[in-house]
């Protein structure tokens, strides 16, 4: 009788792994749920034949790494995964046998890290490893929620269904993140161009101003003195001779990348992200977007893992790893302390007052009804619509503000410029 290798959760949702005897999977899981278990993993153990398939594996694993060049650290396009992952369930949905859907896959990729991956998981599959655990020894390419789904859709026998919920999941994912990348673009190339411009006047323009007036021997306003004290830092044209200064400009080309680089750096403590999430989340106008984005996809993320079969402990830990944001991930946190203590979703969800009254109703309703995944769908799609609400209104507000800020910066400089020519033409004409 066959041996399967399984993993479950028990009923606080703790990991638990062992090995049944059972002539066929269905009856595994059977007598996995009979122990009052809810099987995540299962698949059959067989001999190993590495031995004697060492040789040809070494030609084959040689032959294919030929694909091109790939970086270690180089990251899977959504776009192409979620193409795969499409035509993966195409073809179990036709009745192919996994494996020839792996090989057909992988071999029409074009080189590059998709390719690799498929074939290390085309080989740990052909070796007698599950679909999600051959995905798994690849997290740069398919993360925790993927191969999570990836496994409850094989103990449920529905692989080809989760892989098409994956699908959509991925494109509505990638949809709400252009839209709100692209209302971030606009307002922030214009402010780079801005800064580009205004520090290339600095640099080149006012010093020939500044020896007219020179030469003309004006006493200069206030705020012509301010500007052209503002030039000189920017030209590096500093009083002491020989100082060891470089000019203002270096500083402002170089200081962008900077603080780009350095905010990804703060990022990466605990302590960081936290205070860059916050403050980012309770920022006027900007802070409603990024929170209706946030709850669009934690809401998608837990209705779909929680509709593909996953236990919901398991499901809102992953939702918490891929929420992307820590007041969210804090709040989750909580939610699935709560669950695991018998009490409710909403209720530890309002006490952390993240979301709006709408969507922790709407859980709450969810939960009664025993239909929480459609409900948490339902406020995804609502909460995707107000995304591009959001994202039209925060576009419409900005381009009119940043064009009254830069009109007054290039007002304020014209303004500085013409104050001495005012000066020397009255001058002239006492004379």
């Amino acid at each position: 009788m066959p041996t399967y290798q399984y993993e479950a959760l028990d009923k606080s949702g703790k990991q638990t792994k062992g090995t049944i005897e059972a002539a066929t999977s269905e009856e595994a899981i059977q007598r996995i749920k009979q122990q009052t278990l809810f099987p995540t993993s299962i698949r059959e153990q067989k001999v190993k034949k590495t031995e004697q398939k060492g040789a040809v594996d070494g030609k084959k694993a040689t032959k294919k790494s030929g694909g091109g060049l790939t970086l270690p650290f180089a990251k899977v396009k959504t776009k192409h995964l979620t193409v795969f992952t499409r035509q993966l369930s195409t073809l179990q949905d036709a009745g192919l046998p996994l494996l020839r859907s792996l090989q057909i896959l992988e071999g029409q990729q074009r080189p590059g890290k998709l390719k690799s991956v498929l074939q290390g998981v085309t080989e740990d599959v052909e070796g007698g490893a599950s679909l999600s655990e051959a995905m798994a020894k690849h997290p740069r390419a398919f993360n925790t929620l993927y191969t999570k789904m990836v496994a409850a859709g094989e103990v449920g026998g529905v692989l080809d269904v989760i892989l098409q919920r994956l699908a959509d999941f991925m494109e509505k994912a990638q949809k709400l993140k252009r839209k709100v990348i692209g209302a971030l673009f606009y307002p922030a190339a214009v402010i780079l161009v801005a800064v580009l411009i205004v520090t290339g006047i600095m640099y080149f323009i006012i010093p020939k101003f500044q020896e007219i007036f020179a030469d003309f021997g004006v006493t200069l306003p206030t705020l012509t003195q301010v500007l052209i004290k503002c030039s000189n830092w920017v030209a590096g044209n500093y009083p002491t001779k020989g100082a060891m200064y470089m000019p203002g400009a270096v500083y402002v080309l170089i200081g962008i990348p900077i603080v780009v680089v350095g905010f990804k750096l703060i990022r990466w403590t605990k302590f960081g992200k936290a205070a860059t999430d916050t403050t980012l989340l309770y920022t006027p106008i900007l802070g409603g977007l990024v929170r209706k984005s946030v709850i669009a996809r934690f809401t998608r993320t837990l209705g779909t893992l929680i509709a593909a079969g996953v236990p919901i402990l398991e499901a809102i830990n992953i939702t918490k790893e891929t929420s992307g944001n820590y007041v969210f991930e804090k709040a989750l946190g909580k939610v699935h302390d709560s669950i695991r203590e018998g009490e409710t979703f909403a209720e530890p969800l309002r006490q952390s007052k993240t979301c709006d009254a709408i969507v922790v109703n709407m859980i709450d309703v969810g939960e009664e009804t025993g239909d929480l995944d459609t409900m948490l769908l339902k406020i995804a799609d609502n909460y995707d619509d107000e995304v591009d609400v959001a994202v039209s209104s925060l576009v419409s507000l900005l381009e009119p503000l940043l064009v009254i800020v830069l009109g007054g910066i290039v007002g304020t400089i014209v303004v500085a410029m013409f104050l001495p020519l005012v000066a020397m033409i009255e001058g002239l004409q006492k004379k």
